[in-house]
């Protein structure tokens, strides 16, 4: 006998909680959160490096219904931020909905039933709605470079750090430049004999303003929670006026003058300072936030390679101009599959096609949330959710408005399932490319995980938040197809003379 819910939610991080205790406040409580791991926390269970810490101000980085003041920094760390999921989860009653240890393997749309078949690790459930919560900085993408599969020494990526392997002493390769790296680099630097960074594209740099959160402002929060829900609206507005170097390469040059500065001061190594000076417009890539990146690329027992990586050998790394680096482990920094996320393999929608093949490398849904022939099934921080200035909670929480009204215009309807049309979701996805054409990120001169494999700009939202949280928040009935509860037949009596 399967087991039967109304929501089946997929993921315990941000998305995933988000939606679960949204549910409880609306009053439902027909629901499960199926989690692979044992704990909550997603990306932040995740990645557990040394120096992990978010790039965006804790008060902002928070559900707005959920403030924080027990934040100790005004730049949350991992550790933190996994403790305040769990209180988040345990404070609104969501634990006893989630599964743990169960990883979704299949998801299937049944057409006949209008419901969603989902096989788990080791239980089997129907589920009228599905909510996709996994987040795009889940699967760790490892380059695929000839020989190593021969390395004999250590080898992982960031976002699975090996706590049991001591650094202490060793010759480490770090593999990539990216928002992870710089975080790690200062922290491992300290410790091993020999350290060699192995850079593709130098990242725009900017000052840190990270500080310690006062005794005194955390009583004031604490006491106050307007103070704080006020320090949090002028943060937004503040990181807003970001948007305006992205969607406007004029104004870049500000950042980019006080990213060039910030060279300037930290690296007096002309080489080395023309070896990390970006030759793209600021905002491209991620922009990343350091004081001590630069200054541990200063040390003596530090070198920034520039040259490809050929090979690697089973103590060695080799560039492309022949030299060989003698590792004993190699620490890969280089990001998620973002563009194609392992979710889009395992749910397949109306047709039996799977959403990856379905997408076929290129990601697009209807206002970021559905998927045309995926009926019932809402998308968290989908194609076209993400941002390169603002907190990505923000548009979470939108994404629950929208979610949660869709679910009320069912139940006033009276419908079993809704399904975007095609022609809405293709005409939404239009308007999206065109409003980002023009943008840094596809104009800036950089190649990034923001495009797909085809040079489609399928991750991230074009400019000010404002306008997403507006346009989610109601629920768009007139673009969907809504559809009434499957008839069951009704057996036929027989007759007193059968």
């Amino acid at each position: 006998m399967r087991d039967e819910t109304r929501i089946a939610i997929i993921g315990a991080g941000f998305a995933g909680l988000g939606m679960a205790i949204r549910l409880k406040q609306e009053g439902i409580d027909d629901f499960v959160v199926l989690e692979k791991a044992d704990d909550v926390g997603g990306t932040w269970r995740e990645n557990t490096y040394p120096g992990v810490q978010c790039d965006v101000p804790s008060h902002l980085y928070s559900f707005s219904f959920a403030p924080n003041p027990r934040w100790t920094r005004t730049f949350p760390l991992g550790d933190e931020i996994r403790a305040y999921l769990r209180d988040c989860a345990t404070r609104f009653g969501v634990m006893p909905h989630i599964r743990f240890g169960q990883e979704v393997r299949d998801a299937e749309w049944d057409e006949d039933t209008q419901r969603w078949t989902i096989e788990c690790s080791d239980e089997t459930l129907t589920a009228q709605v599905l909510v996709a919560g996994t987040g795009p900085l889940h699967k760790p993408s490892i380059p695929d470079i000839p020989g190593l599969d021969s390395f004999e020494g250590r080898a992982f990526h960031s976002a699975q750090w090996d706590h049991g392997h001591d650094l202490t002493g060793e010759r480490v390769a770090v593999v990539g430049t990216g928002a992870s790296a710089i975080q790690v680099i200062p922290y491992i630097q300290r410790e091993v004999r020999r350290l060699s960074v192995f850079q593709r594209t130098p990242p725009w740099v900017v000052p840190h303003n990270d500080r310690p959160i006062t005794p005194v402002e955390k009583r004031l929060y604490k006491a106050l929670p307007l103070a704080q829900l006020a320090m949090r609206a002028g943060i937004y507005w503040a990181r807003e006026s970001f948007a305006l170097g992205f969607v406007d390469k004029r104004f870049a040059k500000l950042p980019e003058r006080l990213a060039l500065r910030h060279i300037d001061k930290q690296v007096p190594d002309p080489e080395l300072r023309r070896k990390v000076t970006p030759n793209y417009t600021i905002g491209c890539k991620r922009v990343l936030i350091s004081n001590d990146y630069y200054p541990a690329l200063m040390q003596p027992d530090v070198e920034l390679v520039t040259d490809g990586i050929a090979e690697i050998r089973p103590h060695a790394v080799v560039t492309a101009d022949g030299a060989e680096r003698e590792v004993d482990t190699i620490i890969f920094s280089t990001g998620f599959h973002v563009t194609d996320p392992p979710s889009a393999e395992v749910v397949r929608g109306r047709d039996g096609r799977t959403l990856a093949e379905t997408w076929n490398g290129s990601m697009q849904a209807h206002r970021g949330t559905t998927i045309a022939g995926f009926p019932n099934l809402f998308f968290l921080v989908g194609p076209n959710t993400g941002l390169g200035h603002n907190s990505i909670v923000f548009m979470i929480e939108s994404q629950l408005n929208y979610v949660l009204d869709a679910l009320r215009t069912m139940d006033a309807r009276g419908a079993a399932s809704v399904d975007v049309r095609p022609e809405a979701q293709a005409a939404y996805n239009e308007r999206i490319q065109g409003q980002l054409r023009n943008t840094v990120w596809n104009s800036g001169g950089c190649s990034s995980w923001y495009l797909d494999a085809s040079g489609r700009n399928t991750t991230l939202w074009p400019g000010f938040t404002w306008p997403f949280r507006r346009l989610l928040r109601h629920f768009d009935a007139e673009h969907y197809e809504l559809r009434a509860p499957a008839r069951v037949p009704v057996p036929v009596a027989a007759s007193a003379s059968g």
